[in-house]
C-alpha cells in the first residue's frame, strides 16, 4: 500500500534526476571536438573583438541600479499596503507611516547629495 502511495512520486524524481545527466552525456556524443583557435574568442554578434574589453564604468551607474532596486521593493510593499489597507490595524498602520517616514528621509537625502540628479 505504501509502495502504491509513493511509486508515481519515486518514479517522477528518478526521471527529473535521469534526464539532464542523459541529455548531458548524449550531447557529447553529437557535438564536434574539433578544437580551433576561432573557438576560444569572445563572440560578439559576429564580430571578431577589436581591443579590451574590460571597461571601468562610473559608481553613479551602480549608485542609479541600487536605488531603481530598493525604489522597486518599496513600491511592491506600498501596492500590498494599498490593497489592504482598509483591513489594517492601527498598528500596522503607524508602522508603514514609518516606513514611509524613513523613504521620505532617504529620498530627501539622495537628492541633498545629488546622487540622482544626473539622470
Amino acid at each position: 500500500m505504501l509502495l502504491e502511495k509513493y511509486l508515481p512520486i519515486a518514479i517522477f524524481a528518478l526521471v527529473t534526476i535521469l534526464f539532464p545527466v542523459l541529455a548531458f552525456y548524449i550531447s557529447r556524443l553529437f557535438r564536434p571536438t574539433k578544437r580551433t583557435s576561432l573557438k576560444h574568442l569572445t563572440y560578439e554578434c559576429g564580430e571578431e573583438p577589436i581591443g579590451e574589453a574590460k571597461i571601468q564604468f562610473h559608481f553613479q551607474y551602480y549608485m542609479f541600479a541600487i536605488i531603481f532596486v530598493i525604489f522597486d521593493i518599496i513600491i511592491v510593499f506600498l501596492m500590498i499596503w494599498a490593497l489592504a489597507f482598509s483591513d489594517l490595524s492601527v498598528m500596522a498602520k503607524t508602522y508603514m507611516g514609518v516606513f514611509l517616514a524613513i523613504l521620505l528621509v532617504g529620498v530627501a537625502y539622495a537628492l541633498k547629495k545629488e546622487e540622482v540628479i544626473w539622470i
